[in-house]
């Protein structure tokens, strides 16, 4: 039996929740045209929907909002954040942006041009439909040990550095605007990246001149996992660690939301003083100005806590303890999931549980919606919904390697209860796995689709 972590902190408030019964679900189900995301909050029991912006801040963060400065230009609040972002990124320049996609909006509407690439690990969603909507092309080289089934490779979130350095000569560097990875990696398993990665691909890109950018959604996440997993690095705090990745960079993006547990809030930030320039007239264009980027001051103030709290290991040692937690339980009970356990969330690999469902018939989505239908459960494709597109040369549809559910735990939110309450359903639903059945789109939009596509049941 799994050993769940002990947790650093009591609670202090709480919400109420409540379990709807099956036949109000199927009715919510077919409402929101089985789409997880057109459900209501008080419709889900369970929500693992994201760990974006719904963890529990700490009461130094609750004390922190109520010092927020709301000036218009220069507030404390701002230079509050601005400090703990030189301590702890060491970045030249930086703007506050509402949330991690307005960075990546502001970044691509500034460097990227029609037709040039952005390689990757892998590209999480928002990042790539920022690239598509310019006219771009991003590219994921993700290491081939991060398809592999092996519960003891340490850091599939690498980039394979032969892939880049290829990709690079075939493309042409005056193609490739700006260079980026994703600690930890999302869209793979949330699986974390090794610092001798990270050199490896700065090397590869600072030959190249291409600019090193960062999406650093949960960089103290990664950090641990390198404090943990990786030689020479047991003895270094995660603040020392992260300090080092980010020495690398050029640049980041960050969705506040997750590793500085906070319900809103982001950043861009770079080196390049004349890059910056552009980023600012961008923000104050579509954001608000510099020194509050769309947010309110308190927010500000929030972040700059969270920032912090994010990095400190005894929560670190909490956070992955508890992901491992589920990870290990479902795989006890006959779940197909990704391995070693991830950092934020617990993938299922839906094509393996239905191997009988095609892509082209979504198997993740059906895991999704029979999750929710079995037990009010909210968890998110991520598959041939979020991440297959027609390729821009031939107009085939390209299939993401693997079809992908992910549980994501919001921090310092749920109990041992309620996992061991999520790994009851899963069970139920592998026993009864040969009868679930695929599903159509029949309405999406261009882009990103699985957050507003309609679906049908085969």
């Amino acid at each position: 039996m799994s050993i769940h972590p002990s947790e650093p902190f009591r609670i202090k408030m709480v919400e109420p929740i409540q379990l709807i019964d099956p036949e109000t679900r199927e009715k919510a189900l077919q409402r929101a045209g089985y789409n997880i995301f057109g459900l209501k909050s008080d419709e889900v029991y369970i929500d693992l929907l994201t760990d974006s912006g719904t963890g529990a801040m700490s009461q130094e963060q609750w004390s922190g909002i109520m010092l927020g400065d709301e000036s218009y230009a220069g507030a404390r609040s701002y230079q509050r954040l601005s400090d703990t972002m030189a301590d702890i990124f060491g970045f030249k320049h930086f703007v506050p942006t509402h949330q991690g996609r307005a960075a990546e909006n502001i970044l691509c509407a500034v460097i990227l041009k029609e037709g040039q690439y952005v390689p990757s690990n892998m590209h999480f969603d928002t990042t790539e439909g920022n690239i598509r909507a310019r006219g771009g092309r991003p590219t994921n080289l993700i290491c081939e040990e991060a398809f592999s089934d092996d519960p003891n490779i340490p850091f599939k979130g690498n980039m394979d550095l032969d892939k880049l350095e290829n990709f690079i000569q075939e493309v042409g560097e005056e193609n490739i605007p700006l260079g980026m990875i994703t600690i930890t990696n999302n869209a793979g398993g949330g699986q974390p990246v090794s610092l001798e990665n990270l050199r490896g691909v700065s090397e590869i890109y600072k030959r190249h001149n291409i600019p090193f950018f960062i999406d650093a959604c949960r960089y103290a996440e990664n950090a641990y996992f390198i404090k943990t997993r990786e030689p020479g690095y047991k003895d270094k705090s995660t603040l020392e660690i992260a300090r080092e990745i980010f020495s690398l960079a050029d640049g980041a993006t960050m969705s506040a939301k997750k590793d500085a547990i906070v319900n809103i809030g982001g950043f861009l930030a770079c080196n390049d003083p004349a890059l910056f320039e552009k980023i600012k007239n961008e923000l104050i264009l579509r954001e608000g100005f510099i020194t509050y980027g769309g947010l309110a001051g308190r927010d500000l103030d929030a972040i700059a806590i969270g920032l912090r709290e994010g990095l400190q290991e005894d929560y670190l040692a909490y956070r992955l303890g508890q992901t491992r937690y589920l990870t290990e339980e479902l795989k006890r009970v006959g779940v197909p999931v990704i391995e070693p356990a991830g950092g934020h969330a617990v993938y299922i690999n839906a094509g393996a549980l239905l191997p009988h469902i095609p892509q082209s018939e979504f198997p993740g989505q059906s895991l999704t919606v029979e999750m929710y239908r079995e037990g009010a459960i909210r968890g998110v494709e991520l598959g041939s919904v979020a991440f297959a597109y027609p390729d821009p040369d031939t107009g085939e549809m390209v299939y993401p390697e693997l079809d992908l559910v992910r549980l994501a735990l919001p921090r310092r939110t749920y109990t041992q209860s309620h996992l061991d309450y999520v790994v009851k359903v899963l069970e139920r639903i592998v026993k009864k796995a040969d009868s679930l059945r695929g599903f159509r789109i029949i309405k999406e939009p261009p882009l990103m689709r699985h957050f507003s596509c309609i679906f049908e049941p085969l």
